[in-house]
């Protein structure tokens, strides 16, 4: 681990030790172990030649970061990995997800992360990070497939339909090579609730915009990260630590193209 991450995670561990929001130990005195997540951050330039992220706040009644802004992502489930949803995949080969997560999964497990950050962007705001059979992004401009989408999208959220499910019926594949890897964070053993999270950096599909709010979303925001950074002190804009850590990395990155370049991002 280099010095910056070392010191990016003991941020984490003394920030949130004073924090009443996630459990303590106190009531909860078993060690959990934590489950696999992945968690996007999306980004698009601005007309000044910089960029901005995305975060989305979630409901406060949620029981892990209720009414904190985060960005999009969740847990890796099994259909993530699964034989037909693997079948939906391009750009990406196990053995590559496996080298570049430093080994610590097997290949489909591994891809699955991938998997999930498209899953979890189309579930909680309705970014498809996909191709056609054809290998043509997708085009959500005609009103009549976004229209359908969404509906389908909101099956997905409703556990009506799987997302292999969809992206067959669509004849979509996940281009997994859009979503970079960059970093990898697990909840200290002290939290009741724990993620072994990998995150993602990927670049907002053109014609495409995120949902206004969702299931999971009351609302979204998109913000030059120094301006998050100045706001992070305010109780309307409660955020957290990793989010802040990757906030102040970015600040330092003053243009769209450096940040391009920086995380080769497509």
């Amino acid at each position: 681990m280099g010095e910056t991450a070392a010191r990016d995670r003991e941020k984490v561990i003394r920030f949130l030790g004073s924090r009443p929001t996630l459990q303590s130990p106190k009531n909860f005195p078993l060690m959990v172990r934590p489950r696999y997540a992945s968690t996007v951050v999306l980004l698009r330039p601005t007309d000044d030649g910089g960029f901005e992220v995305l975060l989305t706040r979630r409901p406060p009644q949620m029981r892990f970061l209720g009414g904190y802004y985060v960005y999009p992502g969740g847990t890796v489930h099994r259909s993530d990995y699964s034989p037909n949803m693997l079948a939906r995949c391009r750009k990406l080969s196990g053995d590559d997800a496996r080298r570049i997560l430093d080994g610590a999964h097997d290949p489909d497990l591994a891809l699955g992360h991938w998997v999930a950050v498209v899953r979890e962007l189309f579930e909680e705001v309705g970014v498809l990070l996909c191709v056609t059979g054809s290998g043509a992004a997708v085009d959500l401009r005609d009103g009549a497939v976004k229209k359908r989408l969404e509906l389908k999208r909101r099956a997905m959220v409703q556990k009506e339909l799987d997302f292999a499910a969809l992206l067959e019926a669509e004849n979509l594949y996940c281009d997994l090579s859009r979503a970079v890897y960059f970093d990898h964070w697990v909840t200290p053993e002290i939290y009741s609730m724990r993620f072994d999270t990998r995150f993602y950096m990927a670049v907002l599909p053109a014609h495409q915009s995120p949902l206004k709010s969702s299931e999971e979303v009351t609302h979204g925001v998109w913000i030059k990260p120094h301006d998050a950074m100045s706001q992070m002190d305010r109780h309307d804009f409660p955020i957290l630590p990793p989010t802040t850590i990757i906030l102040e990395r970015l600040a330092r990155i003053s243009s769209w193209e450096q940040v391009r370049r920086q995380y080769n991002l497509r």
